[in-house]
C-alpha cells in the first residue's frame, strides 16, 4: 500500500466514543473533539490531515431517526468534495442501522465512509475508542494511485473492517461487538493493516454521486413467533399509513400457514403494503419455496430478502419507498443486490 496523504474529515454525532468522566463528578460527558489532537496525540503520527465536524448536541444512538440520518449525509454531501475521506463517529447500539441506510443514500459513492465507535469511553483508562478510532482513519486515509482503496460505506470495530450494509451488532459486553457473517470483512487489523480486496465494492468512476434524502419511515418489523396470535398480527398489519413489513420468519423463509395467517398477509399485500422475508437467522439465506412452510409466501408474492440483515432491509426499503415504483418493479429492485447489501444468487 502506498503511503498518501488523505485529508479526513472526522464527524461526531454523539455516543460512548465521545465521552469522558468529568474529574469532578465522575459523570460522562461529551468530548470537546475540537481539541482532539490534544487528547489523543497518536493521532499526530498519521501522515493524514485530520478536521473535525461536531453535532451541537451529540445523539444517544438509540435516539437516532430519519432526519438525522439525513443530517449526516447531508452534512457529508456539503464537504464531499474537500475531503478524501469520512469517518464517522456514533453510538454503537444503532449503528449498523444507520451503516446501512447511509450505503443506499449515497449512490455512486467513491470515497469511503467509515462509522465507528466504542464500548468504553474515549477516556476510559481500559478504552477500545483510541484503537477503533485511529484504524478507522488510517483505513480510511488508505490509496492506491491516488485514489481512496475503500470506496463504500463501512463498519469499523474490534480490528475488523466489515462492509456497513452486511453487519449486525451482536454482543453488549465485548469489545468485538459486530459481526457480518454473510460476507467477509473488508480489511483487518493485526501487525500489519491487510486489506481483502476481493471484497471490496466494485464502482464505475465515471458516474456522478447522488445523494438521496428523501427516506420513507412507514415499515414495520413483525419477528415470527411460534404463539403469534391472529388478533396481534391483524392489528399489527392495521398500522394507519403502513406502507412495509420486513417479516422476521424461521429458518430459511418459512412462517406459519394457518389460513388467518396467509389470508391476513395476502390482504396486506394486495392492499399495496410490501413485505419483505428475512430470517431472524444470523447468517444464511431466505430460499422461499425449499419448504411447503414459505411457498404460499412466494406464491403471494412476498418479497425475497435473500440474505439481507433486518437493519439492511429496513434501510433499503426507507430509500426505495419515495421511489413510488409498481409493486412488481420494487420487488424487482429489492431482490436486486444495489449496494453489496445482498448476494446475487
Amino acid at each position: 500500500m502506498i503511503k498518501e496523504e488523505s485529508k479526513i474529515a472526522l464527524i461526531y454525532t454523539g455516543g460512548t466514543i465521545g465521552m469522558v468522566k468529568s474529574e469532578k463528578t465522575g459523570a460522562l460527558r461529551a468530548f470537546n473533539f475540537d481539541l482532539l489532537l490534544k487528547k489523543i496525540p497518536e493521532l499526530q503520527l498519521l501522515e493524514h490531515q485530520i478536521e473535525t465536524y461536531t453535532f451541537d448536541t451529540p445523539i444517544d444512538s438509540s435516539n437516532i431517526g430519519i432526519d438525522d440520518y439525513v443530517r449526516i449525509a447531508a452534512q457529508i454531501e456539503e464537504i464531499y468534495d474537500e475531503y478524501d475521506a469520512f469517518v464517522v463517529l456514533h453510538g454503537s447500539d444503532t449503528m449498523s442501522y444507520t451503516a446501512s441506510v447511509l450505503s443506499f443514500m449515497f449512490e455512486n459513492l467513491s470515497k469511503p465512509i467509515i462509522l465507528t465507535g466504542s464500548q468504553l469511553p474515549i477516556g476510559d483508562l481500559r478504552t477500545d475508542a483510541k484503537e477503533n478510532l485511529i484504524t478507522s482513519i488510517q483505513l480510511a486515509g488508505f490509496k492506491k494511485d491516488g485514489k481512496p482503496v475503500i470506496r463504500e460505506v463501512g463498519l469499523y470495530f474490534e480490528y475488523k473492517l466489515y462492509r456497513g450494509n452486511r453487519t449486525t451488532k451482536l454482543n453488549t459486553d465485548h469489545f468485538q461487538a459486530f459481526s457480518s457473517i454473510n460476507y467477509p470483512f473488508l480489511a483487518e487489523s493485526a501487525v500489519n493493516l491487510e486489506v481483502n480486496f476481493s471484497a471490496l465494492k466494485k464502482i464505475n468512476l465515471k458516474q456522478d454521486l447522488i445523494v438521496h434524502k428523501q427516506l420513507n419511515p412507514n415499515i414495520l418489523v413483525i419477528k415470527m413467533f411460534p404463539a403469534l396470535q391472529k388478533e396481534t398480527f391483524e392489528h399489527l398489519l392495521a398500522t394507519p399509513n403502513l406502507e412495509a413489513v420486513v417479516l422476521e420468519t424461521f429458518g430459511s423463509g418459512n412462517s406459519k400457514t394457518d389460513l388467518w395467517f396467509l389470508n391476513a398477509l395476502e390482504k396486506s399485500i394486495e392492499k399495496g403494503i410490501q413485505v419483505v422475508n428475512v430470517t431472524q437467522c444470523k447468517g444464511g439465506s431466505v430460499v422461499m419455496g425449499k419448504y411447503e412452510t414459505s411457498q404460499a409466501l412466494k406464491e403471494m408474492g412476498v418479497i425475497n430478502g435473500k440474505d439481507i440483515t433486518t437493519e439492511s432491509a429496513l434501510g433499503k426499503l426507507m430509500y426505495l419507498l419515495p421511489k413510488k415504483l409498481q409493486s412488481k418493479v420494487l420487488k424487482t429492485v429489492f431482490e436486486t443486490s444495489l449496494r453489496g447489501e445482498m448476494s446475487s444468487n
